[in-house]
């Protein structure tokens, strides 16, 4: 694989530009805390950094430091991240806090190799805390950084295959200053947040122009190079909304697969599915606006039927609910415990419905 560019003081510029132009406002910037660091990193994996601003500063209120975080049980981290999506995210930075607390006396390791064994800390972020809070000598790589880096380099390599993204880590490794390895990492991530952003890049303000390959080229929007595209699936259920005396039922969705350990709404197949299940019992039926929900793999359509059984004359139905298989694990809340539990976020809108 060949790689074009010739070799320049790439980490210097990059430093300088950021120590002038680059962001330096975002509440997880301006400190060494480990913590912080950790949790801004997992918030922003796949997340627009406007929307993780709201989370982070709710989340230092409620887990002010890592023992805070590893003592609170899991649903309130649910809870609060909530409408953040990629819920694993969550329950690893629990467990991962748990692990800090437990096996490293909370505190966050120092060197990159370790922090890589936490749960939920893959390489490139266990290299980020480590040079934004302990100044180590680690190359990051994640998307941002990849596709500044793919386009300064005419890096053609394909990143859907396992050796050409090795050889991308050992050029940043190669690129890694010898001092200010924090301003420099910073620098990458800002580049490509608002730079070298994927379409239309800024490359008359980039202060790596003049030694970037892809810029030479006209081509930069070809970079990163990545060939095995995700074939989207489609999915489509029916929700169902159980109300009774002011009152809602909820389920806990299993330990694994789509909202794993979020509550949510009772799911079959279908709304014909549910007026079987439910035929004979007493109340009232609505079915409600479609929801289309985007996931990582697939979309989904998910139709809710809000059922409300009487305040009186239930007693049949409520003594059905409590051997339905669909309906385990549940339970009844209120409102207000409904929302202060970890609800994926479509189920949440879709029960804010009621109180708006």
């Amino acid at each position: 694989m060949a790689l074009s560019g010739r070799p320049v003081a790439v980490s210097a510029k990059v430093i300088a530009w950021q120590r002038v132009h680059g962001r330096h406002g975002l509440p997880w910037q301006g400190t060494h805390d480990a913590y912080r660091i950790w949790l801004s990193e997992v918030m922003l994996q796949q997340t627009q950094v406007a929307t993780v601003l709201g989370y982070y500063d709710r989340f230092l209120a409620r887990f002010p430091d890592v023992a805070a975080l590893a003592a609170a049980p899991l649903d309130d981290v649910l809870a609060l991240w909530s409408g953040l999506g990629y819920y694993s995210r969550a329950r690893n930075l629990h467990r991962c806090a748990q692990v800090v607390v437990a096996e490293h006396g909370g505190r966050f390791p120092r060197s990159s190799d370790a922090l890589a064994t936490l749960p939920g800390v893959g390489r490139s972020t266990a290299a980020a805390i480590a040079a934004l809070a302990y100044g180590q000598r680690a190359a990051i790589l994640d998307g941002n950084v990849k596709r500044v880096l793919t386009r300064v380099l005419g890096f053609d390599g394909d990143l859907a295959l396992a050796a050409p993204v090795q050889e991308l880590w050992q050029r940043a490794t190669d690129l890694l200053p010898l001092h200010d390895v924090d301003i420099y990492t910073q620098g990458l991530m800002d580049l490509g947040a608002t730079l070298c952003t994927q379409r239309r890049p800024h490359c008359e303000r980039c202060p790596l122009a003049g030694a970037c390959a892809a810029r030479a080229a006209g081509n930069a929007e070809r970079y990163p190079v990545k060939t095995r595209r995700l074939n989207r699936g489609q999915r489509e259920h029916a929700l169902l909304w159980l109300q009774h005396r002011g009152r809602w039922w909820l389920v806990q969705r299993p330990a694994k697969g789509v909202w794993s350990g979020l509550w949510s709404l009772p799911e079959q197949a279908s709304l014909p599915a549910w007026q079987q299940e439910l035929a004979g019992w007493p109340g009232r039926a609505e079915v409600l606006p479609t929801i289309e929900h985007a996931l990582t793999h697939f979309d989904w359509t998910l139709k809710p039927l809000r059922w409300t059984l009487p305040a009186r004359g239930a007693a049949d139905a409520l003594g059905l609910l409590a051997n339905a298989a669909w309906a385990s694990p549940g339970r009844w809340v209120t409102p207000q415990e409904a929302f202060a539990l970890g609800l994926a976020a479509p189920v949440r809108r879709l029960l804010q419905s009621a109180a708006d």
